[in-house]
């Protein structure tokens, strides 16, 4: 390998990696199969690729082109040189309007090439569910389809030529009337014409083998065609030329109703003679909430065009009348479209759950049959799952007959995986009977390519094997893929993985406490790895700072998984590879409510850092920041905020502190506050007679912006509510005073007062000890208070979230955590619950800022939006993350990452607000990030109301 790896590194002038954390990234991709490279080459141009090859070819090692990784079949991955072309060759060298043509590089992402054919009214037809993450190679390579394939077909149809390198370093460009043709492969097709003409089934969706029949002469002889669905076992593609077409200006989404999916696959057939532009279907187990939905069991997503609103409505309107539906809904609105559409691209990773939280696996994903056959189809289908005692939720094409189901397979144990192997080989026998494709859409890979004799026959597959031969003679490209296949039950992601639980702090819930389930959670589709335009996500914002793969969701979940497996990354918890991947996550939970599976990488990065740093020496970061709460209630007792914050103007004496700290210089410290929010609490009298409301002082408001405490306490006192503070004893008994005096017990009096705290910076740090004995104390301190109805009001998000998610699955074995945890509520939330019939002042005033990302993860934002409403605040909140995230954008290193996220979406949103704008950041680090970046203050909306109320006769 030394010597493989140096002959790269003298050829290519891109990037050579053979470290542990660059092959670990490519191990797998979005199938059930694992395979460990031997390293990874991201080319710069063609000429890299083409000595890549030569490099290779004269090591005997294979080449593997790789694109977003997003495949299902395990065609993504390989033991030999990975070529990642999504570092640089992922341009688009140009757009043609007025000739409906693009030239593209393989590595460009779906979305780009999307976001530049529009202000032309143009588009690429197909669109898979990935389309904000799979590059155009991979979509040649796999032949990919998309929703919109009843109307513009798969990437076939779309291709007009095509600059590929052979194995044997030949540069060819392909089109039709044999144009690039390989040297025997006319000859080899004029050999075989009739069984070329005779072999191949009929359908919209024959994605699997080679599509040979491409270069009969009645079909233009066209090789460039031929070449799509090849899954980078004929060449490497460099360029395409790629055809486009027109855009309606005006769309329309019919959703028709069904009592279950087989009466929804019978209709999907006879609505194609309507030319809508999409027939999907989905079944009610695949729908988190039918709310939005029509009445019924299942859905079909028939979507019409048209040159004005009128027309596309007009065309969904006409489908509706002539399809038998149970209810029928019909959405011209824009934002209504993509909230359902998102339900059905989110299925792919949804689906990865059986309701009951059984994992659930690709392997027969896309197989496709003729439309009219559907319905019986998967009546045959459904009848083969109950009788190997398995479980599956299909949806997906119906129009096109091709259907995407993940099944509950066993694929830990033996016995399970020979059940897939068994239930494997009997449904390709069911679709074949029904004349059907055992892939529709993502390639046959590894998942298929052994059981295509059963779809063409022998001779057939021969044949493919001689088109390979000629393509590829040294078998240097992609080999086990779709000839001379590796098993279907090899290699397979699990089998790597320990099979008794890991011993860990979290309590995994969902994932009945085993941090390997957790782990399997991620399977490769990879949203974690798209860019703003392509939606309001929060995930990830370190990969949309750097572009690194290690840097994103996926990424990081791949290490983890290789970590556990032990092969590739070595050393465990003490992992560097590891801990360097994890270093950049902010912690943001994003992840936890965009991915479709819910990964939870905050807490993964945190579990990590709790055993990497056991009995080691931890960064200065982890003691400064990690325990700010004791530091600032140590400062607090001492009257020190005024001398601190002198101290810190001081810049040699700030420059020193920050060093000692682990503290970024590019930082300003935040001043603390001369009176805490306590101390202001304790000074004033009770009000309010209403309901009590417990208002928790988090740490942030308490001792760096008490106004936005005395701020919620005036407005929640106006809505009529009786505001208390935490207990600062262990109380034996209830009930919570009425925020000035409590009963004492002499045992609390001897220990001293306490504070409540949620244990975020501990946890965010991986001080997980730490952090249980802070809980457990807290917990101690709001017996009293759980034991009465009052709901705990909780000011700053971060802490909400903490106190929601963290604290009960930290102390999963004391029940009070989640008494507790179920007890918070957001100021919004109080609002809206304990006060209905209360108005807010009317501001009447534009917003702008950021809805903070634990907001936008686990709290959830409607009654904020509601509130704002009710107060006259008009506008949108953008998305993304500020950047600063508590501890991250503090910590030496993280300055320019933490920049890049607030330059991605806060800071343009405030820099082009008008002047008369409300800056809303309910987030302490939020409000930070706005000051120091952009020198602007972000208020709390507590504070906002207040000074509004103040300002009232």
């Amino acid at each position: 390998m030394t010597d493989l790896e140096a002959d790269l590194r003298k050829a290519v002038r891109g990037e050579v990696g053979f470290d542990v954390t660059s092959r670990a990234l490519v191990t797998m991709d979005a199938s059930n199969y694992r395979r460990v490279p031997l390293g990874v080459v991201a080319p710069r141009d063609a000429d890299d690729v083409a000595a890549v090859l030569e490099v290779c070819r004269s090591h005997g090692v294979p080449v593997v082109a790789r694109g977003g990784g997003t495949s299902i079949a395990g065609q993504a991955t390989g033991t030999g040189v990975v070529l990642d072309f999504t570092r640089h060759m992922n341009r688009l060298v140009s757009l043609e309007p007025e000739a409906r043509t693009a030239v593209v590089q393989p590595g460009l992402v779906l979305d780009r090439l999307q976001d530049a054919a529009a202000p032309h009214g143009l588009r690429f037809g197909p669109d898979p569910s990935t389309h904000s993450r799979c590059t155009l190679g991979g979509m040649i390579g796999n032949n990919s389809c998309g929703s919109h394939s009843v109307a513009w077909g798969t990437t076939a149809d779309s291709v007009s030529e095509l600059d590929v390198v052979t194995a044997r370093g030949q540069r060819l460009r392909l089109g039709q009337g044999w144009a690039g043709a390989p040297t025997g492969l006319r000859e080899l097709v004029d050999g075989d014409l009739a069984r070329l003409r005779t072999g191949f089934p009929e359908l919209p969706r024959r994605i699997s083998g080679y599509a040979l029949d491409a270069l009969l002469p009645e079909h233009g002889a066209d090789v460039a065609r031929s070449f799509c669905g090849s899954e980078g076992t004929l060449g490497v593609l460099t360029e395409a030329v790629v055809r486009l077409v027109e855009a309606p200006r005006a769309r329309a989404l019919a959703v028709l109703g069904y009592a279950d999916e087989g009466a929804a696959a019978e209709a999907a057939a006879g609505l194609l003679v309507h030319r809508p532009l999409t027939v999907e279907g989905m079944a009610a187990d695949l729908v988190p909430s039918a709310a939005a939905l029509p009445r019924g069991g299942a859905w079909l997503f028939v979507e019409t065009g048209g040159s004005s609103g009128s027309e596309a409505r007009a065309r969904a309107a006409q489908i509706v009348r002539a399809a038998d539906v149970l209810d029928a809904l019909v959405v011209t609105d824009p934002a209504g479209q993509r909230a359902l559409w998102r339900i059905r691209e989110d299925a792919s990773g949804t689906a990865t759950r059986m309701p009951d939280g059984t994992e659930a696996w690709p392997g027969w994903e896309d197989c496709a049959v003729p439309p009219r056959r559907l319905g019986a189809y998967l009546r045959d289908f459904r009848g083969l799952l109950g009788a190997h005692g398995l479980r599956g939720t299909p949806y997906g094409h119906f129009g096109d007959g091709c259907i995407h189901v993940r099944v509950d397979f066993d694929l830990l144990t033996r016995a399970g995986i020979e059940r897939f192997r068994r239930f494997s080989e009997e449904l390709a026998e069911l679709v074949v009977a029904h004349g059907g494709s055992l892939s529709g859409e993502h390639g046959d890979g590894q998942a298929r390519a052994e059981l295509l004799p059963k779809m063409y026959g022998d001779e057939l597959v021969a044949l493919f094997e001689r088109a390979k031969a000629v393509w590829d003679p040294d078998d240097l490209l992609n080999p086990g893929m779709l000839v001379r296949p590796a098993p279907l039950d090899t290699n397979l992601r699990f089998s790597v993985l320990p099979r008794k639980p890991v011993d860990v702090a979290f309590g995994y819930p969902a994932d009945g406490g085993d941090f390997s389930a957790a782990v399997r959670r991620c399977v490769g589709v990879a949203k974690c790895r798209t860019t703003p335009s392509s939606g309001p996500a929060v995930m990830c914002p370190s990969f949309r700072a750097t572009g690194e793969e290690a840097h994103s969701t996926r990424g990081r979940a791949r290490l983890l998984h290789e970590m556990l497996a032990g092969e590739l990354v070595t050393d465990g918890w003490g992992s560097t590879e590891v801990r360097d991947a994890l270093d950049l996550c902010l912690s943001c939970k994003g992840c936890r409510s965009d991915c479709p599976v819910g990964v939870d990488m905050a807490t993964y990065k945190a579990e990590f850092l709790h055993h990497h740093y056991s009995g080691r020496r931890r960064p200065a970061a982890h003691h400064s920041m990690g325990r700010l709460p004791e530091w600032l209630r140590r400062m607090d007792r001492l009257r020190m905020a005024p001398v601190v914050n002198a101290l810190a103007a001081v810049r040699p004496l700030a420059a020193v502190a920050k060093r000692l700290g682990g503290i970024t210089p590019e930082r300003r410290m935040p001043r603390l506050a001369s009176v805490t929010f306590s101390r202001w609490w304790d000074r004033r009298n009770a009000r309010g007679t209403g309901d009590l409301v417990v208002l928790w002082p988090d740490t942030f408001t308490e001792h760096l912006s008490p106004s936005v405490g005395q701020a919620a306490v005036r407005v929640l006192e106006a809505a009529g509510l009786r505001v208390a503070l935490p207990p600062t004893v262990h109380l034996e008994k209830p009930p919570v005073g009425d925020g000035s005096t409590v009963a004492l017990d002499p045992v609390s009096l001897l220990r001293g007062r306490g504070r409540v705290c949620c244990g975020l910076t501990y946890v965010s740090t991986g001080q997980l000890d730490r952090a249980r004995t802070v809980l457990r104390r807290t917990l101690d301190l709001m017996t009293p208070v759980l034991q009465t109805p009052a709901p705990v009001v909780v000011l700053e998000p971060s802490c909400a979230a903490a106190l929601r998610t963290d604290l009960p699955e930290l102390l999963h074995d004391d029940p009070r955590a989640a008494r507790l945890a179920s007890r918070v509520l957001t100021f919004a939330e109080a609002l809206e619950r304990l006060a209905p019939d209360w108005r807010p002042p009317a501001l009447n005033r534009p917003v702008v800022g950021q809805t903070h990302c634990h907001q936008h993860a686990v709290l959830g934002d409607t009654a904020d939006r509601r509130l704002r409403e009710a107060a006259g605040l008009t506008g949108d909140l953008s998305g993304g993350c500020c950047g600063l995230a508590g501890n991250f954008g503090f910590e030496k290193g993280h300055f320019e990452v933490s920049r890049a996220c607030a330059e991605e979406q806060l800071l343009p949103s405030v820099r082009q607000a008008p002047e008369d704008v409300v800056v809303l950041a309910d987030g302490f680090s939020c409000r930070t990030q706005l000051e120091q970046l952009a020198g602007v203050r972000g208020r709390h909306l507590a504070e906002v109301l207040a000074e509004a109320l103040a300002q009232q006769p």
